[in-house]
């Protein structure tokens, strides 16, 4: 039988803050991160991805298993292309700050139906069927309108009177435990934590932080709630601010989660398969890798797990 392309759902776990830049900004912060133009949603491009991938596979295999998957060096681009084709990953879980639980892993609904059309699209089992839609109110109105949907051993939950909040960041949000974001949560902890080690102790956390928001509260977290860090450059004799020595960098904050696909093609010219593609993929997630910019101060060290498939 002919070897067929396939489509794998990658998970990304930021360990240090994750900064994928798109150079000089125009306001007031110096260098932001990547975001969709028009969600505004951030994102770590497919060429970011690949980049790492292919340097991590030249130092651990050998030359030709690299070539099939990444396709040959620039000088030799004619022969055949790579086998594996990356897609931007993008925000599905983004870490913020709580008055109760440290922090919330808060999603929205249309991060989860994006999701959930790529995991259809891979064929992943058991996948939650019902995203639930929380009530909306603006960031600045009365806190009873907006909900928090949480599980059912959330820890976020804190008790004014006759009624339970979630505090995030400067916004007041009604605590409703919802059956739906028990089964997310629970579906996501197992594929992004799968068993073994310590996996199990995350995938409580997981179900203890999950949050699942309106549309409209993600999109003022995601102005709001993200990291800005000042870098102050110094002159050596004096010890000052150099000139032009202070910016600001914006990067998405450690345990964010991102998502995307790799299609794995076969490429007849190279012999690649698709189950070399999917080796490559799952050799890799074994280690940690860097991503992004900023490497020399600790930014974009991740983790990341291929989604499992099989039968539900």
């Amino acid at each position: 039988m002919p070897d067929t392309s396939s489509v794998s759902v990658v998970l990304l776990h930021a360990l240090s803050p994750l900064h994928a830049g798109t150079g000089q900004g125009i306001g007031v912060i110096d260098l932001p991160i990547a975001r969709e133009k028009a969600t505004g949603l951030p994102f770590l491009p497919g060429s970011s991805f690949k980049g790492t991938l292919r340097d991590w596979c030249e130092t651990q295999k050998d030359k030709p298993a690299c070539e099939k998957v990444f396709g040959p060096p620039t000088e030799r681009a004619d022969e055949h292309a790579g086998a594996a084709q990356f897609a931007d990953l993008r925000l599905l879980l983004l870490p913020v700050r709580s008055f109760r639980g440290t922090f919330a892993w808060v999603t929205s609904p249309y991060l989860l139906r994006r999701f959930a059309r790529e995991a259809r699209e891979a064929g992943l089992p058991a996948l939650p069927t019902v995203i639930p839609e929380p009530a909306d109110a603006a960031p600045t109105a009365q806190a009873d309108a907006a909900e928090a949907l949480v599980t059912a051993t959330s820890t976020l939950g804190l008790q004014q009177g006759n009624a339970t909040y979630v505090y995030l960041e400067d916004l007041d949000l009604a605590f409703k435990d919802d059956a739906q974001a028990t089964l997310w949560a629970s579906w996501l902890g197992q594929q992004l934590f799968p068993n073994g080690g310590d996996h199990a102790a995350w995938q409580t956390m997981l179900q203890e932080r999950f949050c699942l928001v309106h549309d409209n509260i993600m999109s003022f977290l995601l102005e709001t709630a993200l990291e800005i860090t000042a870098r102050v450059r110094l002159e050596d004799t004096s010890k000052t601010v150099a000139q032009g020595g202070l910016w600001y960098e914006e990067a998405l904050p450690a345990e964010t989660v991102l998502t995307g696909l790799v299609l794995a093609s076969p490429i007849s010219a190279s012999g690649a398969t698709t189950q070399d593609v999917e080796a490559i993929l799952h050799d890799a997630s074994r280690s940690t890798h860097q991503f992004g910019g900023k490497a020399t101060v600790g930014r974009g060290l991740c983790r990341f797990t291929v989604a499992r498939k099989g039968k539900a």
